[in-house]
């Protein structure tokens, strides 16, 4: 176990103390109001800690506190760390990005990709080309999600067990075969769509590493960078450390909400998706990594060329995220100048972003309000924790991000 902690001054790092203590106190407020249980917020600069605030309950029924150690479901940030995964294998020359999904899963030798109808009257044709590997790490695909309501293939999905992306009781090279069977909400390559892309990169990096996913990233990423309580369940002596998950109720306030289970042992279903458990710590490491392109305290991961690939704008004709018609995942601030790399956002032109964001910055979200960034241009990294699903769209990384930058004054 290993605690975040300060270790600079804000002033001395170019951070408004001020503006630091207007942020704290915004978000203790929605703590005071009910509507986070608390949170944790860290920003550091030039790699060094320089503002920690913790505040409010991870159990408010016990009435236990955040604390700098407490644990976090990740959800989504676990996309980046699986992004990271897959590239180690393509350095090793054991993966490609330009690799057909199908040479690694031949369950997807055949895709199929969506024409009309609906239910049982869908009409679907053969698709022109095949799933790349770099279509799952930028979720150009055509895969989908279970849980919208926008498209016919994701009532498909629904109709397959798919609504929280896995059947129940299934393990990752079960449910790939579940998605293998469903059309594509598109031809690969030409669109973007969230999805459970993830999850089919996961299995690959099972495949071609020979190992279970979760003991890949033990091993390759979480024990060389000192993220001693990363992983994908809770050991018995990690689980009092556990926040508890809360939901939004309808008519405002938060109660407890079903949370992804990481009690009870080793889970089957190793989800690349959103499956990882993390501490403040553990992820401040790994944005470490990224803002230093791929090397933290002397352990080299990633080439640098590598972590550039990862963070730069990979989406069809250099087009923002809004082009594809796509909403906030994850109640991100908007699309709008906001590109997508290897499972990471991409601040593409910081004047058309819908909150003040600096070129080049990267990040992504969860659905349980966790959110981090790098901006390399100011050597700064970011990360908030919190676990409510919320039910509509809220402010707080639109807040977050608008505080942030209005610390920086150097």
């Amino acid at each position: 176990m290993a605690r975040l902690r300060q270790e600079a001054d804000p002033a001395e790092a170019g951070l408004d103390p001020q503006v630091l203590g207007r942020l704290d106190r915004h978000f203790a407020r929605l703590v005071d109001e009910g509507r986070l249980p608390g949170f944790l917020v860290s920003v550091a600069r030039d790699g060094r800690v320089t503002h920690l605030t913790t505040h409010g309950l991870r159990d408010i029924a016990a009435g236990l506190p955040v604390e700098p150690d407490t644990l976090w479901r990740i959800y989504s940030m676990t996309k980046p760390v699986t992004a990271v995964a897959a590239l180690l294998l393509v350095e090793e020359g054991r993966l490609s990005l330009d690799d057909p999904v199908a040479g690694h899963l031949p369950v997807f030798a055949e895709p199929r990709v969506y024409v009309s109808g609906s239910g049982a009257d869908v009409r679907t044709r053969p698709a022109d080309g095949p799933i790349l590997v770099k279509h799952l790490m930028t979720h150009t695909s055509g895969l989908t999600f279970g849980f919208y309501h926008t498209h016919p293939v994701d009532a498909l999905y629904r109709a397959a067990g798919l609504e929280s992306s896995v059947p129940p009781g299934a393990d990752l090279a079960e449910t790939i075969e579940v998605y293998a069977s469903l059309p594509l909400q598109f031809e690969p390559g030409t669109q973007w769509n969230y999805s459970v892309a993830s999850n089919v990169l996961g299995r690959i990096i099972e495949v071609v590493s020979g190992q279970p996913l979760d003991v890949f990233c033990a091993e390759r990423i979480f024990g060389p960078l000192g993220m001693t309580d990363a992983g994908f369940h809770v050991t018995d002596e990690q689980a009092p450390r556990l926040s508890e998950m809360y939901g939004e109720k309808e008519g405002g306030g938060i109660a407890p909400f079903p949370g992804l289970p990481l009690r009870g042992g080793r889970p089957r279903f190793l989800s690349g998706s959103g499956g990882m458990v993390a501490s403040a710590h553990d992820y401040h490491r790994f944005m470490e990594l990224l803002r230093r392109r791929g090397e933290l305290d002397g352990v080299r991961l990633l080439a640098p060329q590598s972590v550039d690939l990862m963070t730069r704008n990979q989406l069809p004709g250099g087009a923002d995220l809004r082009a594809f018609g796509s909403r906030p995942a994850h109640d991100e601030p908007g699309n709008d100048g906001v590109g997508f790399g290897l499972n990471v956002s991409v601040v593409i032109d910081p004047s058309r972003t819908q909150v003040p964001s600096a070129p080049g910055a990267y990040g992504w979200s969860g659905v349980a309000t966790t959110t981090f960034w790098v901006d390399p241009g100011r050597d700064l990294t970011v990360q908030f924790m919190t676990q409510v699903r919320p039910r509509s769209s809220h402010t707080v990384f639109k807040d977050l991000k608008r505080l942030v930058h209005e610390a920086v004054v150097r």
